[in-house]
């Protein structure tokens, strides 16, 4: 990752901090229908969607789709992209970031 983009500061929309303590952030992401958040980072992540949906997923020059179920727990590496939410229904998810 070149350059870290906190999501809280990037898309205040759409992410709201709930705790921060010593290398670790829990963050909510909500995402209404419609919606396509600013560019933005996450260090190493865990993702608890309490609410998925259908997605489509910018990172560099690619785009994915992806359908997300309720419940759907996802964990990554260090990454920078953008999220839209392509379905009908909010998206809604707890994210678990691993800071440097």
């Amino acid at each position: 990752m070149e350059k870290y983009i906190d999501a809280v500061e990037a898309a205040a929309d759409n992410y709201k901090l709930l705790s921060e303590e010593e290398n670790v952030r829990v963050i909510e992401m909500t995402l209404p229908p419609g919606v396509i958040d600013n560019e933005h980072s996450h260090h190493n992540e865990v993702v608890y969607f309490i609410s998925g949906g259908h997605l489509r997923i910018y990172v560099d020059d690619e785009t994915m789709e992806v359908e997300i179920p309720d419940g759907h727990v996802m964990h990554h590496g260090p990454w920078t992209h953008r999220v839209e939410n392509i379905g009908t229904k909010e998206v809604k998810a707890i994210i678990f970031e691993t800071m440097p």
